[in-house]
């Protein structure tokens, strides 16, 4: 490879890697219109948002595995493939089912894609100088990206309906797939990987269970029977998956990597700031368009300083890291990431300026968390493992998200429905309890005085939710922050082994 061309590798895996972060929250600020128009219940719109994230990290450890095997460019380009033909199905979906399908198939191909990018930066960037570098790109379009996805769904509400956010894939797409053709290089993959279909299997499993369960206790009418089943199911699952996986002679996830203290910080570090970011976008993306008011395209831009400010902190960290250690970097950037969150809370009714301020905070914590994590993983772990620790590493951002959108979004449902009160003497179907935006579809049909209760209801008891859901998604990014700077300190993580 031409040594200019390494930096076209890097805009062109970036640019895969952006729609798929993109994709996770995309639909944020659609939801509102398409729930609306397919008339999906709070249990399928969690479920529209959740399938994509959740079917990724339950298929990463597989094709981390097979990208290892097969090679990382061949599974890259039929990721593309599939993920524009799934983007172009989802477009045009008629009702909630075809939908969360559609998402299904973005999922495949996102998860034959990820551990790719990572793994080809891996092996295309050999200075570690320059590696660090491309990673802290990577990161930052990872943690940017995803809070830039409400943005872009805004900008094209604006002016399209809500499948444009799904159909503006395919272009991207196409010229990507070209791109990657001519310029990555085949690398042969190593035929000794064996891939473990039952082992795959039950990951899945445990994750979609669990996920249920959690969704099931969010319920308005939950079946703690039905949760606790689940659950155990789940349970099972992974409790199998581990067995398998120790017992094996070619694992797909080699649990040895956890005995480094550094990798397991960069794991915990990427699932705790993923479910925040992620719980925290869901929650804000539906209050300023629901109870605030604000078009989709306002709301988008009202975000925009969060991936503005990822985008800028990610390299930069990277630049940092050699010099300060991935510890350091790990807790002070989620440290910073949970100070703004918990600034935006408090000033959430103040003037612009301070939304302004508490989103840059949140937005650089984010994404020098992304950096430093990845790079605690990455380079902490033997080259020939690439696209497994790839896959690792886009399991704990995705599994972060999927448990962000389950825990913190059933939250969500769940406190909104204890808080809402019915409007006194008002004949109104008992599905408002069940959303904010069933509630709003009712107040639509409703007399004038009616409909101006039981909005006034629906937002107050959104309210209500929406303080105790970011309230704890920046607990959880300052309890992480303090956990890791105690080990570090206690010298349970040794100092001199940095990334």
């Amino acid at each position: 490879m031409l040594p200019r061309h390494r930096w076209l590798v890097l805009v062109i895996v970036s640019s895969a890697l952006l729609l798929i972060v993109v994709d996770m929250t995309v639909l944020y600020l659609a939801l509102p219109s398409l729930t609306h128009d397919l008339r999906a219940s709070g249990a399928e719109k969690l479920w529209i948002v959740n399938a994509y994230a959740l079917t990724v990290a339950g298929l990463l450890p597989a094709t981390g595995a097979l990208g290892d095997r097969f090679g990382h460019r061949r599974f890259f380009v039929a990721g593309l493939a599939v993920f524009g033909v799934a983007s172009a199905a989802a477009a045009f979906s008629p009702v909630p089912a075809a939908l969360i399908a559609s998402r299904v198939g973005l999922a495949v191909g996102a998860a034959m894609m990820m551990p790719a990018t990572l793994a080809i930066i891996r092996h295309t960037f050999e200075d570690e100088k320059e590696r660090s570098v491309a990673i802290g790109v990577w990161a930052a379009i990872a943690s940017g990206g995803a809070a830039l996805g409400p943005v872009v769904g805004g900008t094209l509400l604006e002016f399209f309906w809500w499948g444009s956010v799904f159909l503006i894939n395919v272009p991207i797409v196409i010229a990507a797939f070209v791109l990657a053709l001519v310029f990555i290089p085949v690398r042969r993959g190593d035929p000794g990987r064996r891939f473990d279909p039952i082992a795959s299997l039950l990951v899945m499993i445990a994750l979609v269970a669990v996920t249920f369960a959690i969704k099931e206790v969010g319920r308005q009418d939950p079946s703690p029977a039905t949760a606790a089943a689940v659950a155990g199911v789940g349970v099972v699952a992974a409790v199998a998956f581990v067995r398998r996986q120790r017992h094996s002679g070619a694992p797909m996830l080699d649990f040895s990597l956890f005995a480094n203290r550094i990798f397991t910080a960069g794991v915990i570090a990427a699932l705790v700031a993923s479910a925040a970011l992620m719980g925290m976008e869901l929650a804000i993306s539906q209050r300023m368009q629901l109870v605030v008011g604000l078009s989709p395209l306002q709301a988008g831009l009202a975000i925009l300083p969060i991936p503005l400010a990822a985008f800028v902190a990610g390299p930069l960290a990277g630049r940092v890291l050699p010099r300060l250690g991935t510890e350091r970097v790990l807790w002070a950037s989620l440290a910073v990431a949970g100070a703004g969150m918990l600034f935006y809370l408090i000033g959430h009714g103040a003037g612009l300026p301070v939304q302004i301020a508490a989103f840059t905070l949140t937005g650089a914590g984010l994404g020098a968390v992304m950096t430093a994590a990845s790079n605690a993983m990455l380079l902490n772990a033997p080259a020939d493992k690439a696209g497994m620790v790839a896959s690792i590493e886009e399991v704990s951002y995705e599994l972060g998200g999927s448990f962000g959108i389950a825990i913190l979004g059933s939250l969500l449902a769940a406190i909104y429905t204890a808080s809402f009160r019915m409007p006194a003497g008002a004949a109104v179907p008992d599905t408002v309890r069940d959303s904010i935006d069933r509630a709003l579809i009712a107040a639509e049909e409703a007399p004038d005085a009616v409909a101006a209760t039981l909005t006034a209801l629906a937002r107050d008891a959104f309210d209500s939710a929406f303080v105790v859901v970011l309230g704890l998604a920046a607990v959880m990014l300052v309890a992480a922050s303090a956990g890791i700077a105690v080990a570090f300190r206690r010298g349970r993580i040794p100092e001199g082994n940095r990334a």
